[in-house]
């Protein structure tokens, strides 16, 4: 009978570490499971803002459309890099909406006859009342050469031609270099489509979500009032003629 007792009681003692060991190491698969839970929540969380972000960008820039009543301008800018913007914005001036135009970004190797004949505008609309803007590389280029068109001339109210996807960072780097200018949007539409029609063009696709990520970034520096170059042709070569200078005056040192 001790014989007996003697046994139980010793495979009790060595089952018990055995019963408790998955107790005692359970806990950090627990926590591990949570953690991963939680980020797979947040990414899922941070995926769907994202889209819907982007969904309603695109719905609201698919959704513009040029004013009907656009009054008195003081002057139109128009922002090159897609088709039909130059020949709204001539016509535009040419139906007396503003007294004078600029179009800004154009090739340095572009001249305003060329453009003239492209658009078949009357050569004499040109002469008298159309700027050729060289300086601008891209859009900040853009706002940053016709805010000193603007200012050079006076002007108030201020008609923007560039195309629809385009617009909201258009009209974001401009009031960013002038917050005195009223700027006005003119979208230029090259394609009427339904509400969500476009999701079946891959093109289109493409360049909404390329336009809405420079977007973004756009706005992200504009409210941290990160320094961002001026996008002017002038300034980068200022900056490269001014690198002899500076290596000349090292050796000097």
């Amino acid at each position: 009978m001790a014989l007996y007792d003697s046994t139980m009681s010793s495979q009790d003692t060595d089952d018990s570490p055995v019963a408790e060991a998955p107790k005692r190491h359970s806990w950090p698969r627990r926590v591990l499971g949570t953690g991963l839970t939680v980020l797979f929540v947040m990414i899922i969380a941070a995926v769907g803002l994202v889209a819907g972000s982007f969904l309603r960008f695109s719905t609201d820039v698919i959704g513009l459309k040029p004013p009907s009543d656009i009054g008195p301008m003081d002057g139109i800018v128009v922002l090159t890099g897609g088709s039909q913007r130059i020949d709204q914005a001539v016509r535009l001036l040419d139906e007396g909406i503003a007294d004078r135009l600029l179009i800004s970004g154009v090739n340095p190797a572009t001249t305003g006859s060329q453009i003239q004949k492209l658009t078949s505008a009357e050569p004499a609309l040109f002469e008298c009342c159309v700027d050729i803007g060289h300086d601008a590389i891209d859009t900040r280029g853009n706002a940053n050469e016709a805010a000193l068109w603007v200012q050079e001339n006076g002007y108030r109210n201020v008609l923007v031609v560039t195309s629809n996807y385009h617009m909201p960072r258009s009209l974001l780097e401009l009031q960013r270099v002038d917050e005195d200018t009223r700027f006005i949007a003119y979208p230029v539409v090259a394609h009427n489509y339904g509400r969500f029609d476009w999701l079946r063009d891959r093109m289109v696709l493409n360049v909404l979500a390329s336009e809405y990520g420079k977007f973004i970034i756009a706005r992200f520096r504009h409210r941290v009032g990160a320094t961002t170059p001026d996008g002017l042709r002038s300034s980068i070569a200022g900056a490269e003629a001014d690198l002899p200078k500076k290596a000349q005056m090292g050796q000097d040192n």
